[in-house]
């Protein structure tokens, strides 16, 4: 035990010996005299009355004075009345000549880039996982038979590309590693 661990403990029990020693000296108290309750003088409610009596007439005259608020110039709680159905809608005119809507051009491929490529495991079983990103600037991981966002699937994971085949159409997309 440190010096210092033992000249607290010392302190410490020093204090509660003075404390136990100053409890024992200490005896029950005696009671204190009781004075008699005496009644209160008060001025008397007929006065206290009058006065509130007085000061409501007081307030009555200042609120009968004092300026009527004014209508609001607009009330948010109102509406607009309806027009009927009839009314509302505009007359029927003859049919326009029909517009002629040109055909959507085809369908581009899905901005995806191919960022990397991690491989797992040694000889035979070497997994190739492959990082794509997409236009939105989400992080895909795959492997060889993932669906990729739900419009092509993994066929091969190379060592510097991935070959995605669409599954409604079966075409395959190439993706290569940038230098």
């Amino acid at each position: 035990m440190s010096a210092k661990r033992t000249a607290a403990y010392l302190g410490g029990a020093s204090l509660v010996a003075a404390w136990l020693a100053s409890a024992a000296g200490v005896g029950p108290r005696e009671p204190l005299p009781q004075e008699e309750a005496q009644p209160v003088q008060t001025a008397g409610t007929e006065t206290l009355a009058s006065d509130v009596q007085a000061q409501t007439e007081r307030l009555r005259h200042r609120l009968a004075a004092a300026p009527a608020p004014q209508e609001p110039l607009r009330n948010p709680f109102a509406f607009a009345p309806r027009l009927p159905a009839a009314e509302r809608r505009p007359a029927r005119t003859a049919d326009p000549d029909p517009v002629e809507i040109p055909p959507l051009p085809p369908a581009e491929h899905p901005l995806l880039s191919l960022i990397g490529i991690a491989e797992n495991g040694t000889g035979d079983e070497l997994v190739r996982t492959a990082m794509l990103a997409t236009a939105t600037g989400e992080l895909l991981t795959v492997t060889r038979g993932q669906p990729v966002i739900g419009l092509y699937r993994v066929e091969a994971v190379h060592a510097d590309s991935v070959e995605l085949s669409e599954l409604a159409g079966g075409a395959v997309r190439r993706l290569a590693l940038r230098d």
